[in-house]
């Protein structure tokens, strides 16, 4: 329901972790990765995203590659209770804000979610009140790029992005996965944020 997920934010100092606007702000963008974004702003990056809804929490597993075949990885956590279509849309929503505050004008993104996918499209409509809303904000920020492209890929070909959304039980193989990609707490949803207080850091 929305109404819960119309919630305030409170820091506690046992959550470890950063809000969306301190997730955004640190981003990566040391000089040798700038270049890379202007030398070969004409190349699309390539977008993988994969939302994950269970008994043990919802998160998010993205992956942009840039033209020159470099990785940059991340694995949201998120603090508030998601369904699988909401937490597909919120791994899209947060890979494209990304890649927007690193100045990509380019992109195609890669989702598992058949419905995420052809609702962007514009090929499905979006009925119910949440989808909406989320469409509307993903669509904001497709808005700003140069070129945009969006592909619905079987999990199969979505491996390492499903791997960052859901942990491994094992302990070693979740330690891996936490050590080669970026850890973050997502408190708020996205719809409880503009995409300009985003972009601000508000």
């Amino acid at each position: 329901m929305l109404g819960e997920h119309n919630i305030t934010y409170r820091p506690r100092t046992w959550i470890k972790g950063q809000i969306l606007a301190d997730f955004l702000n640190e981003i990566p963008s040391n000089a040798s990765q700038a270049t890379s974004v202007t030398e070969t702003q004409e190349e699309p990056w390539m977008l993988f995203t994969d939302g994950s809804s269970c008994v043990d929490g919802s998160g998010a597993g993205l992956i942009l590659t840039n033209p020159n075949g470099i990785e940059f990885t991340y694995a949201l956590r998120f603090q508030f209770a998601a369904s699988n279509n909401e937490a597909e849309y919120e791994a899209l929503i947060a890979g494209l804000r990304i890649a927007t505050q690193m100045g990509v004008e380019n992109i195609q993104a890669n989702v598992d979610s058949k419905l995420v996918a052809n609702q962007v499209l514009g090929t499905y409509v979006a009925k119910e009140d949440n989808m909406i809303k989320y469409l509307e904000i993903a669509n904001g920020l497709v808005s700003g790029f140069k070129t945009f492209s969006i592909s619905q890929v079987p999990r199969s070909k979505n491996k390492k992005a499903d791997a960052l959304s859901t942990l491994p039980a094992d302990e070693k193989k979740a330690r891996k996965i936490r050590l080669k990609s970026r850890q973050y707490e997502y408190h708020p949803p996205s719809m409880g944020c503009s995409n300009s207080q985003l972009r601000k850091g508000l």
